[in-house]
């Protein structure tokens, strides 16, 4: 019997919301100068997620400036690492999800499928495992893959820019934070807390205490600030844009629903500009 090729099955999820990030930098960290956007994203990928499918995409800035020693240099959007690692297309809630019932609640991978499958998500029982390898491995010491990303940066950047941030899994209370490399990229590290204090925080990041730190980047949680003040005292620290624009974003979103519902109301009767005879002057 012929054997037939096995392809990969392409999932597509047409009705995905969709994410873009941009590089959190506005300066170049060389010669100060305004980073100029770039027209491309340099990454775009569909990923599933608890609360269903995202499609994510980045966008970098360049330093432009002819005299600086690094005039070139493309800084990425490394805010997609806190959603999925590159090349997967889960999201780390669905990782952290696999982790902790695996971990703390002794589900068997199979029973794990099906709970994920009962919540839309596409994966069969050998998927599973890998995410659920792929969650000790970032959970695990920093391997020597990371570590030659993080020096080899070092040598370039002259230090490193690390970003924390936390994301809670659906169904449980515990916490996965996540240690980013911003001008990198790279996914250095990860924890999954119950009920986290500052110590425990604290004493994850002061594994990466001996690399030069130029700043830090965070949301606005206490303990998680506490922790990179403790870890890198002499770091600036920074929220993050996309943090601090969403929250601003909260005040108005109630009324700014009303407003759109409004609108539709007022306006929902206008003829479209196609229902308009051709001779019609529309000035």
């Amino acid at each position: 019997m012929e054997k037939r090729a096995r392809h990969r099955l392409t999932r597509r999820y047409p009705e995905a919301k969709r994410q873009i990030f941009v590089s959190e930098l506005d300066t170049c960290v060389h010669c100060g100068a305004e980073l100029k956007l770039r027209p491309n994203w340099h990454m775009s990928k569909t990923i599933q997620t608890l609360q269903g499918p995202l499609f994510l995409a980045g966008r970098a800035k360049m330093c432009t400036n002819a005299e600086c020693s690094h005039c070139g240099t493309r800084y990425y959007a490394s805010q997609v690492c806190l959603l999925s690692l590159p090349e997967s297309t889960y999201g780390l809630d669905v990782l952290a999800y696999i982790g902790w019932r695996h971990e703390h609640d002794q589900r068997q991978l199979v029973e794990i499928q099906r709970e994920l499958n009962q919540k839309g998500i596409e994966i069969n029982e050998r998927n599973v495992g890998k995410l659920y390898r792929q969650y000790l491995a970032l959970l695990g010491a920093t391997g020597e893959e990371i570590r030659k990303k993080l020096d080899a940066t070092v040598e370039q950047q002259s230090g490193l820019i690390f970003g924390v941030d936390a994301l809670q899994p659906e169904g449980h209370g515990s916490l996965l934070y996540v240690l980013y490399e911003i001008l990198s990229g790279t996914v250095v590290s990860a924890i999954q807390l119950e009920a986290p204090n500052e110590k425990d925080l604290t004493n994850w990041l002061r594994t990466y205490q001996d690399y030069p730190v130029l700043a830090s980047v965070s949301d606005g949680e206490e303990r998680i600030i506490a922790a990179l003040r403790a870890a890198w005292p002499n770091a600036p620290r920074q929220r993050c844009q996309e943090h601090f624009l969403g929250n601003l974003a909260d005040e108005v979103l109630a009324n700014d629903t009303e407003l759109r519902k409004q609108m539709r109301v007022d306006l929902g009767g206008l003829p479209k500009i196609s229902d308009f005879p051709e001779d019609t002057p529309l000035f």
